[in-house]
């Protein structure tokens, strides 16, 4: 919620069709369309999240044998 938080202006050009179906769908839920835009912000920044979460859990351990270098090689550079 922004009450709580403080806030940046940001300036975002719209078509006209996406500022129409912005503003009908603002008018519909009762909203802003800066509540609009920050919630959908927020949805798409917490989906790619998730997505990036559930490809390191899905992949975690699926190279077993897998050897990496020691750190201190990792520090020396290679070349």
């Amino acid at each position: 919620m922004l009450c709580c938080m403080s806030a940046t202006r940001t300036q975002v050009y719209f078509t006209e069709e996406q500022r129409r179906r912005l503003d009908a769908a603002a008018k519909r839920e009762g909203k802003t369309l800066a509540a609009l835009v920050r919630e959908a912000v927020d949805a798409y920044v917490e989906e790619a999240t998730a997505d990036l979460d559930s490809v390191l859990k899905a992949t975690f351990g699926s190279m077993p044998g897998l050897e990496a270098p020691a750190r201190d090689d990792w520090d020396r550079g290679y070349g």
